[in-house]
């Protein structure tokens, strides 16, 4: 009896404990690009990227959910076994997604990959002002919002030496008196707020969603909550996806809790 009951002890040694997370280590392979791949945990709601050898760690447990997307890449589930769980570690061949054309343009025949037939276009770049010797401007073009701020002016103290030299710029005293400079600045703030708000749910929305379900109709109310937060800005802009994806995650949280309370 105490032969078979030792016996039955190493074999539930072997198994894997139930319920039980662990550290996995797993390597992304794909004819793309096979950096900053989304890997997520749907089950755990946990995620991480890929490195530049497509290499990342995650917590799972047996039979939790892992999803993994890119722009480049079809969605791929993978359940994770008792072997993944065994050998701590997992593999994951991604297919290419191919970005098909409803329509062929007269002309070259196209692909319906649009980076290779970018790539394949042929023609001559258009003239630019160096073409032709004229200096020009190569940053980013200003709003008109940002252009009617410069114009106003901003009214600053040093200003009033002007008097000394009989001259004193009119223009930004008038506009910071009547309050047209702070409510072009509020105007400024906001355009960059919503243009860094779409352009976030431009990239992310897609793969966050797949592990942070939300009803439809409330995806544009939640992306407008998070530009809400007053450090919109700050964690997002100039980060990268997965900085942005931390931030996500926090208000998304807080967006849920708050649907929760208004619902008592």
């Amino acid at each position: 009896m105490s032969r078979v009951l030792l016996f039955l002890f190493l074999i539930l040694l072997s198994l894997p404990v139930l319920g039980q997370s662990i550290k996995v280590l797993g390597r992304v392979e794909g004819e793309r690009n096979i950096e900053n791949i989304h890997v997520m945990n749907k089950t755990a709601q946990v995620f991480t990227i890929t490195d530049n050898k497509g290499h990342f760690h995650i917590t799972a447990k047996l039979n939790d959910t892992l999803t993994f997307s890119s722009i480049q890449h079809k969605l791929k589930e993978v359940i994770v076994s008792s072997q993944i769980i065994d050998n701590k570690a997992v593999f994951v061949k991604l297919d290419e997604h191919i970005n098909e054309l409803d329509e062929v343009i007269v002309g070259k025949v196209l692909t319906g990959d649009l980076i290779l037939d970018i790539n394949n276009t042929e023609g001559d770049a258009p003239i630019n002002f160096y073409d032709v010797g004229i200096p020009g401007y190569t940053g980013k073009q200003a709003t008109q919002s940002e252009r009617r701020l410069y114009e106003a002016g901003e009214f600053k103290p040093i200003m009033l030496l002007g008097l000394l030299g009989g001259g004193i710029p009119i223009n930004p005293i008038l506009n910071g008196i009547s309050g047209r400079t702070k409510m072009l600045k509020t105007r400024v703030k906001t355009e960059e707020k919503e243009a860094l708000m779409r352009s976030i749910k431009a990239r992310l929305a897609k793969d966050f969603f797949a592990s942070n379900p939300i009803e439809e109709s409330l995806k544009m109310d939640f992306f407008y909550f998070c530009a809400d937060d007053k450090n919109f800005i700050k964690y997002c802009k100039n980060k990268g996806d997965f900085d942005t994806l931390i931030f996500l995650r926090k208000k998304y949280k807080q967006y849920l809790e708050n649907m929760s309370s208004n619902k008592k």
